[in-house]
């Protein structure tokens, strides 16, 4: 089987689960399958978004991002449900739980695909069988599709898991790149967003063909070196590796101020907070990364020192949003007496090109009125959001053992998940 995998470069594997919100919401209900359904938050108004929808509805026009009054009018009998994350991270786990048992090389860029680095992995088969194997065992055990591109770099693997969808396997090798992806129009290749693919077009490139034969120095002239990048990928070149500790870098980013004196004024206290949240959103701006959990510290004038954290429902880096829940976390914790220090601290760091955003609503809704929030999904993608990102050497699991003998994840753990409105605090 190792003659099937080439000598000196790579086999790239990029699994990407289909609708994937929509189709875990059908896998723990599975009343649901076949029924246009969408996932949005607002349900009882009419002013919600489209967060993600089901095949169904797409057949009628309702797209993501859409406002929930025209998906409406466009599909009257469309099923809608409200988002439950907790369900959602225990599919995606599950989901990581299967892939890591072909190699460790995995590599999470949302909650709902990652790539694989399977070069070494042919004691498993081919990489079709490999993909073949994949895709079979997560429909099983955990009732949800997905579709896997195999290509020698992840340029090319993300490229060709969204040629078929939903359920397909799509090969893309170098020699391919002409004939398939240089026709494409840019803003259908990954990596280029609406806005980059109009600058293009005052170049005179409209097609990745172009982008790939492109002039370096305008290129660069236009987009900095991003232009030099995009006209790699054009050309079939990406030469990041899959690296499982991808955001290991940075453990975490904080900010502390012992006070001048001891404060039990809550505006006090949060305009520290306001003051402390702008210094750790430059920090991780200037590392490029987003904080998916959030720590404050809370020292007594006694001495007494207590810190307590919180999941969110996105990675941010924005001082609002740092501040925002810091506060939380304040009123939750502080039991009113004096208070002579506090501190903020950004953990579970994941990186700004590949952060996901897990969309609770409030956060989705405001994005959407400041830009088209189609574009935000289509350059942040990699596709929708959030703090789920796992460091794959957390869940390592040797791949000697039997691929066939399954997990301890299936859609049965799907129940463990009712219904309930997504709690933020």
């Amino acid at each position: 089987m190792k003659e099937m995998y080439p000598k000196n470069g790579r086999v790239i594997l990029h699994v990407d689960m289909n609708s994937f919100f929509a189709s875990v919401e059908m896998a723990y209900d599975p009343t649901l399958k076949g029924k246009p359904l969408a996932i949005a938050g607002n349900v009882e108004e009419r002013r919600g978004i489209i967060v993600t929808c089901s095949y169904e509805a797409r057949k009628f026009g309702v797209k993501t991002t859409m406002p929930l009054w025209e998906a409406k009018k466009l599909c009257p009998q469309l099923v809608v449900r409200k988002p439950n994350f907790d369900r959602y991270r225990a599919a995606s786990l599950g989901m990581f739980e299967i892939l890591r048992q072909y190699t460790h090389l995995v590599e999470p860029v949302s909650i709902d695909e990652g790539y694989m680095d399977i070069s070494e992995s042919f004691e498993f088969g081919s990489p079709i069988e490999i993909a073949e194997s994949i895709q079979k065992r997560v429909l099983e055990q955990l009732d949800l599709p997905c579709s896997i591109g195999i290509a020698p770099n992840k340029f090319l693997a993300k490229m060709a898991s969204d040629m078929k969808k939903p359920m397909g396997i799509t090969i893309l090798r170098k020699r391919d790149i002409t004939k398939i992806l240089w026709p494409m129009n840019t803003n259908e290749m990954h990596g280029v967003g609406k806005k980059t693919a109009e600058k293009l077009t005052t170049i005179g490139i409209h097609t990745i063909g172009d982008l790939a034969m492109g002039n370096e120095i305008q290129l660069k002239s236009l987009l900095g070196i991003n232009g030099i990048r995009i006209r790699e990928r054009a050309n079939g070149i990406d030469q990041r590796p899959v690296d499982p500790e991808s955001v290991a870098e940075f453990k975490s980013i904080g900010n502390s101020t012992t006070l001048p004196r001891d404060v039990s004024n809550q505006q006090e206290l949060f305009h520290v907070l306001e003051s402390l949240a702008e210094t750790v959103s430059v920090r991780l701006k200037r590392k490029n990364v987003l904080a998916s959990t959030l720590g404050i510290t809370i020292r007594y004038k006694d001495r007494k020192t207590i810190t307590r954290s919180k999941k969110l429902p996105n990675p941010i880096n924005h001082k609002d949003d740092l501040s925002s829940f810091a506060k939380q976390l304040l009123l939750k914790s502080w039991n009113g007496d004096p208070v002579r220090l506090l501190g903020i601290t950004g953990n579970d760091l994941v990186e700004q090109d590949h952060a996901y955003k897990q969309l609770d609503l409030f956060s989705y809704e405001k994005d959407a009125k400041k830009e088209p929030l189609l574009n935000t999904l289509a350059s942040l993608r990699e596709k929708y959001g959030k703090s789920i990102i796992e460091k794959a050497a957390s869940h390592n699991v040797d791949s000697s053992q039997n691929v066939g003998t399954g997990t301890s994840f299936n859609k049965d753990f799907l129940r463990s998940f009712p219904d309930k409105k997504h709690e933020v605090d």
